[in-house]
């Protein structure tokens, strides 16, 4: 999905979902390493295969689909889970009902809430783990088993802009600090008509972006800390974050009039048309742009660079498109039809399926495809030095952006907004059972 969120945390919180936010590991018949060498064109005759997607996913894999039931004769059916996908599934598998393979966000705050030891086979042994990148490597795992094939590059966040605004603002280099780019944007502002950000409260879940690149200089041992309920997420540099994104960018004028309804939608026409400088997102603001506008009108209207609170640097926010888990179905033959699926998919077709669906590669041997923007190829060669943003870093990820959409509307206070991830966290983690908690 769009947002790198956990909406499974409320699930968790409501009492939606309770079997499934157990923790993962807390009993449960764990699943038996697979074993041998798979052939992925081995026939397949007669096996049929049920694959999880969500709504916006459904697509993606056809080509894969496709392929591989031409090149083993087996028959792989998708199946779409309603929105709120990351809330839906839990629920249905805690009826007993299991497909084959599924979608899934591969970080450590989202694969439990499927309870990979109890219902997912571990891919430690693959025949394609190796070929994965280096930050693709470490996605997909819990209690240091694989669960997950990484199948697509997790989107990277960073800064989209208008390459003639910027020139119109005397802007040749970009920024190296999220401090340096307030002050272009305090530049733009003085010298051009274009609002200098482009915020998105209509939506909610893109105000977590500006938040999240200030939190960037947090040391490991704070995220070990709060994993383990020694620190919070009312600490000072998280709520010196929410107070700057409040204070210099929205209340200082940085953003445009609308910000508090304005749309996903709205963010990428207006940093194509050049209302406004700046967009911070994900890689999904790229696809929403490419969805209307050729790879020529981006390469000449658009730039991108990343940013980190005092580096040149992005981060990576992995969504459940990137990731494909194969489930403990108890049925041997499945589960092997399974695994060749993935070794089929990441292995000799996947050059076919990143053409198809105009993807970055995850595997540094296979290529990029031909005619792919600018953007994304800045954002690929980027990936390789990239933090993880806190989806990645925290046991569970609380739904800040919400908070923050209160803030806007002067319902919370930038210390309530960290306050209100921190009570999250800690009903999410003790509904869980999570030690500490």
């Amino acid at each position: 999905m769009r947002r790198a969120v956990s909406i499974l945390a409320t699930a968790c919180v409501l009492g939606l979902t309770a079997t499934a936010c157990s923790d993962g590991t807390a009993g449960g018949d764990s699943a038996a390493a697979p074993q041998g060498k798979v052939d992925p064109t081995a026939s397949l005759k007669g096996v049929k295969l049920t694959m999880w997607t969500a709504q916006n996913s459904v697509a993606q894999p056809k080509q894969a689909i496709e392929a591989f039931e031409k090149a083993t004769g087996a028959k792989v059916t998708t199946e779409v889970i309603p929105d709120p996908y990351e809330s839906n599934v839990p629920t249905k598998l805690a009826s007993g009902v299991k497909p084959d393979l599924m979608f899934w966000q591969p970080t450590g705050s989202t694969l439990p809430f499927v309870q990979p030891a109890k219902n997912l086979l571990p891919l430690d042994n693959e025949d394609w783990v190796s070929k994965l990148g280096k930050t693709e490597q470490g996605l997909g795992q819990v209690d240091g088993h694989r669960y997950a094939a990484i199948v697509t590059s997790p989107a990277v966040l960073g800064v989209y802009y208008n390459k003639d605004v910027f020139k119109k603002a005397g802007i040749t280099t970009m920024p190296t600090s999220y401090d340096d780019m307030l002050a272009d944007a305090a530049k733009i502002k003085a010298k051009t008509d274009a609002a200098p950000f482009f915020e998105v409260g209509g939506d909610k879940w893109p105000l977590q972006w500006q938040v999240q690149l200030q939190m960037t200089d947090l040391p490991q041992s704070f995220w070990d800390n709060l994993n383990k309920n020694k620190d919070s997420w009312t600490n000072k540099t998280i709520v010196d974050a929410i107070t700057k994104y409040k204070t210099k960018v929205l209340d200082g004028g940085l953003a445009q009039k609308n910000y508090k309804t304005a749309t996903f939608v709205d963010q990428g026409k207006a940093i194509m048309d050049g209302s406004a400088a700046m967009a911070v997102n994900v890689t999904a603001l790229q696809s929403e742009i490419q969805a209307t506008s050729s790879t020529a009108e981006m390469d000449k209207k658009l730039g991108w660079f990343p940013i980190a609170n005092s580096a040149a640097k992005a981060e990576y926010s992995p969504d459940q498109t990137n990731g494909v888990v194969a489930f403990n179905t108890g049925d041997t033959k499945r589960q092997n039809a399974a695994r060749q699926f993935l070794s089929f998919w990441l292995g000799q077709n996947y050059p076919d399926y990143l053409k198809a669906n105009k993807l970055v590669s995850v595997e540094p041997s296979v290529a990029n495809p031909a005619g792919l923007p600018q953007t994304a190829l800045l954002q690929s060669k980027a990936l390789a030095t990239a933090a993880g943003v806190f989806q990645v870093k925290a046991l569970t990820a609380p739904d800040m952006h919400l908070a923050l959409a209160d803030m806007i509307y002067g319902k919370k206070t930038p210390k309530q907004v960290a306050q209100a991830a921190q009570d999250q966290f800690e009903q999410v983690l003790k509904a869980r059972g999570v030690s500490g908690f």
